[in-house]
């Protein structure tokens, strides 16, 4: 394991029963990078996170998050080492209002409620608020401030702006852009765009399970982006 990296996957495999879905994915982020994986529909996106994660087992590989190999070590552990989820579908606690979402799970550490409301001023006078009632994108800031309260080393999302209005998104990015000033990792699965390109210090395609490119989004040949992005 590089001590320069916060996490790197090594020929990992992952499989849903018979069905194999990771065939040798390879990755790596820096500490304070913003690392973009992109892919079609069904290529292993999130499977990769779900591997990250520790809510699916790899059968092969290693995977290396903050020095540890946690292949086999159950989710609450790899998150007390410093793991934070957006996942696909924002997956609030709908039956508990924004500062119970915000505050269940907190760990001490420098991202904490005042910190968390100037990112995202909209929850301030509605904190008592039940979070089933928030707008799709709001529900999607809320996810993003419930896993920035645990102080994660890093920041996983999984479709960071899928289904979000074009206002909304922008905002999104502008907030991942602010937290990565302040030294988190951050690992987005999202859709090829130009607000994607800006902000990524590194993207990887994955195809059929494997790490088909990787590199600098700026400069992506429009060779590869038709071929494995169909776009």
């Amino acid at each position: 394991m590089n001590p320069l990296k916060v996490l790197e996957l090594v020929d990992v495999c992952s499989s849903y029963g018979e069905s194999d879905v990771l065939r040798g994915m390879n990755l790596e982020i820096g500490r304070g990078e913003i690392v973009a994986l992109l892919g079609r529909n069904g290529m292993g996106k999130s499977t990769t996170i779900r591997s990250i994660c520790g809510m699916l087992n790899p059968h092969k590989g290693e995977i290396y998050f903050n020095g540890v190999n946690v292949i086999g070590m159950p989710s609450f552990k790899i998150a007390r080492l410093g793991l934070g989820v957006v996942p696909e579908g924002r997956r609030i606690f709908a039956n508990l209002t924004v500062m119970e979402n915000l505050t269940g799970s907190s760990r001490k550490g420098y991202w904490d409620l005042p910190r968390i409301l100037d990112l995202f001023p909209v929850f301030e006078d509605r904190l008592s608020q039940g979070s089933s009632t928030l707008s799709g994108g709001e529900q999607q800031m809320l996810s993003i401030g419930r896993a920035l309260m645990t102080n994660p080393s890093l920041l996983l999302l999984d479709e960071a702006t899928e289904g979000l209005s074009p206002t909304v998104s922008a905002k999104i990015w502008d907030v991942l852009n602010s937290i990565s000033k302040e030294g988190i990792s951050i690992l987005i699965v999202d859709k090829l765009s130009k607000s994607l390109k800006n902000l990524s210090n590194l993207g990887y395609i994955i195809e059929r399970g494997k790490t088909t490119w990787s590199g600098n989004l700026s400069t992506i040949p429009n060779s590869i982006v038709g071929k494995f992005l169909g776009i």
